[in-house]
């Protein structure tokens, strides 16, 4: 890579950066009870050195939050507990498993995706601390559910979102006044690509869970996708489980989230990678999100993230 573009590089990431951390002190200024969602993803990971940078050498202004779905990668959370133990943050954890066990969170079969449930469990947790803003690492070129969305995303009473009721965001004023149940979700790398999100990380030598670089796994090809081979996620009869090279673009609930084809070991492979990709990352690891156009949508008019 040429200097010049190496320059053009940072500059576009530090005023990523900029923005993004502009946008972690507003919630800190103007929201009597932020959140900070981190599950030890990617997205997240970044959120966490941006608000680093924003508030080191204090303590953060919020805490962290994990909903967890009971289905996830052992590599992620070990990986979430080993880094805020680090970072001497604490981290609240509610479990969509006690949503089950209260009747709130109902499931067909006891396999189902965990994923959507997630929002009823953040529901409870939001009410349960009084939290008016939850910060979280979307953008808006995941979905296209994602790019209807504001940076300061406001949810009503219910926790639902209504994209005919966001609120105009013009030259970086941001309206965060909420009545009593009401709640911001805020997204301060709303802006960001893949690709930033990953050179940002290679900038920053920002640690992250191992699935998310090209290793061995048990998998079977559904519906164009990779299925990893799990207790939660078995072969069905006539499917050929095959050994790949793969790593994952994305983390999530084990039930709906796919690896791809790759032999990216490093982040700078990674970059690569992404740069030549034509699917979104989502587009091309989510189960749950092939189901129709408007599934995450629906989610997220139900309160999910």
């Amino acid at each position: 890579m040429t200097a010049v573009k190496t320059l053009q590089i940072n500059s576009h990431l530090d005023w990523l950066e900029a923005e993004a951390i502009y946008i972690l002190r507003e919630v800190a200024a103007e929201c009597e009870r932020p959140v900070l969602l981190f599950s030890g993803g990617k997205d997240s990971c970044v959120l966490l050195r941006l608000a680093e940078k924003a508030f080191r050498p204090g303590s953060f202004p919020f805490p962290l939050l994990h909903i967890d779905t009971g289905h996830n990668f052992d590599e992620v959370i070990h990986f979430r507990d080993k880094c805020t133990s680090q970072l001497n943050e604490r981290l609240i954890v509610r479990h969509v498993e006690d949503s089950i066990k209260r009747g709130t969170v109902v499931l067909r079969r006891d396999g189902d995706s965990r994923n959507a449930a997630q929002a009823v469990t953040l529901l409870e947790a939001i009410d349960e601390f009084g939290f008016d803003a939850c910060i979280g690492g979307a953008r808006r070129d995941e979905e296209k559910a994602r790019a209807k969305e504001r940076v300061f995303s406001f949810r009503g009473e219910s926790g639902k979102w209504d994209p005919k009721a966001q609120r105009p965001e013009l030259w970086n004023l941001y309206n965060t006044h909420v009545h009593p149940g009401e709640n911001m979700r805020v997204f301060p790398i709303s802006n960001w690509t893949e690709l930033d999100v990953w050179q940002y990380i290679q900038r920053e030598e920002i640690a992250l869970p191992p699935i998310y670089f090209s290793h061995q796994r048990s998998v079977v090809r559904r519906r164009g996708l990779l299925v990893p081979v799990t207790p939660l996620t078995p072969p069905v009869e006539g499917e050929h489980v095959e050994q790949l090279s793969v790593r994952f673009r994305t983390v999530g609930d084990i039930s709906c989230t796919c690896p791809v084809a790759s032999v990216a070991t490093t982040t700078a492979d990674i970059i690569t990678e992404t740069a030549l990709s034509t699917l979104t990352e989502r587009g091309a690891t989510r189960m749950d999100d092939q189901t129709s156009e408007a599934s995450m949508e629906r989610r997220k008019r139900n309160g999910y993230f």
